[in-house]
């Protein structure tokens, strides 16, 4: 097939990042599962989501190591074939969460994680002088994926108590393998001497060239491991707040409605899918300390915003506060994909940057620990605690983070 202008491609990727972003919209569905297992605790749920973005960072890892042996299609297909393998599992949950874990953990994690990888790598190679803004676009498509499959989920799969999710789940399986049999044709990488806007790219240049750096050399490296300590922090600030979301806004919003507490939900997605965009593109004209500690500040905001609106029963602040949050969210994901290219090069990126995404393996534990906070105070107030700590610390964290010399 003839390649094809590279905007294309970058549709072709978000929508397929729309489709693996689906992980993030547990907050949902987990409302609707739980109201059918009312024995199951919110620390049991909690962990689903762990499980599914701990293998979601090692279908990264299986993706980036595949990347110089299987083509991108490959992995889109190992994707397709996952997921829909996950909904038929999940899809027959019993009484205990045990198939739930693998159908939705396991199976769509290691899924989304292929896809992920693969598109991230890919898009990287069409758009070397477009790293940050690209990175804030694909992930836009991601972070979208919560709002728009949460709110269909919502609408079609009520909280009553049934099993109506189980038949949900399985209709997103056929619909999955659809789009992506028609997606993975349009996945091809470009030539090797293939580089737009070389000349105009060398004008604009404010920042040094990368170190071209593999994997091994980059461990080894001291602002590595300070960006992926601030990393999981973050992270867990973006996750804690993702997973007991529903919770949060049910918690104050006691007289609202189930798609409407979805729709509120759904804000953190939405503005979660700008604030890839905008820190991209910040990431582009001002480089990584603006862009991680503009991201920090708003979090805290975010935070303080919810701890008003448990105070005081206001829901209009839980709105306000989502809003924030997923702007605030939105900016991590961008930043390591743009600081792993920026930093050590696009030459190794598809493994080192399966490198830095295990940071959510360790963040995604912050789901967990806030499903447990909730059980032993019966608040989410604690949830929000988490969040303010664990971004304080990202910001002594972040003053370690500098870029490698060019060598």
């Amino acid at each position: 097939m003839k390649n094809l202008n590279r905007w294309v491609y970058a549709i072709i990727g978000v929508i397929t990042l729309l489709l693996a972003g689906l992980v993030y919209a547990w907050s949902v569905m987990s409302k609707s599962i739980g109201a059918s297992r009312p024995d199951w605790t919110a620390a049991q749920l909690s962990m689903t989501f762990t499980m599914v973005m701990a293998f979601f960072c090692i279908g990264c890892l299986i993706a980036g190591m595949m990347a110089k042996k299987k083509s991108v299609r490959r992995s889109t297909s190992f994707f397709r074939n996952f997921i829909s393998g996950r909904i038929m599992i999940a899809s027959t949950t019993g009484t205990s969460p045990a198939t739930l874990y693998l159908g939705f953990g396991v199976l769509c994690g290691l899924g989304a994680g292929f896809a992920y990888n693969a598109v991230m790598s890919t898009m990287s190679l069409w758009f070397p002088d477009k790293q940050g803004l690209i990175s804030g676009i694909l992930l836009m498509g991601f972070g979208l994926s919560s709002f728009i499959i949460g709110k269909v989920f919502a609408a079609v799969t009520p909280s009553d108590g049934t099993d109506k999710w189980q038949e949900t789940f399985r209709i997103l399986g056929i619909i999955i393998v659809v789009v992506m049999v028609i997606c993975s044709f349009f996945f091809v990488k470009p030539e090797a001497d293939y580089n737009p806007g070389a000349a105009s790219a060398q004008k604009k240049a404010v920042r040094e060239p990368a170190c071209e750096v593999n994997t091994g050399k980059m461990a080894t490296m001291p602002t590595f491991w300070f960006y992926y300590i601030w990393a999981i922090l973050v992270s867990a600030a973006g996750l804690a707040l993702v997973s007991q979301a529903s919770g949060i806004a049910s918690q104050v919003g006691t007289t609202v409605s189930d798609g409407n507490i979805a729709t509120v939900v759904g804000l953190i997605s939405i503005f979660n899918g700008i604030g890839r965009v905008i820190f991209g593109g910040l990431f582009d004209k001002k480089g990584h300390r603006f862009t991680m500690i503009l991201d920090m500040i708003i979090f805290i905001v975010a935070a303080l915003i919810l701890v008003l609106a448990l105070m005081s029963g206001n829901f209009a602040f839980i709105v306000i506060g989502f809003v924030v949050g997923g702007l605030a969210y939105g900016g991590v994901t961008p930043t390591n994909s743009a600081i792993i290219s920026d930093f050590f090069g696009r030459e190794n990126y598809s493994m080192n940057f399966s490198l830095i995404n295990t940071n959510l393996l360790i963040a995604s534990f912050a789901s967990t620990i806030a499903g447990k906070l909730y059980d032993a105070s019966g608040s989410f107030m604690t949830t929000i605690f988490m969040m303010i700590i664990v971004t304080v610390l990202g910001f002594v964290v972040s003053f370690g983070v500098r870029r490698p010399k060019a060598k």
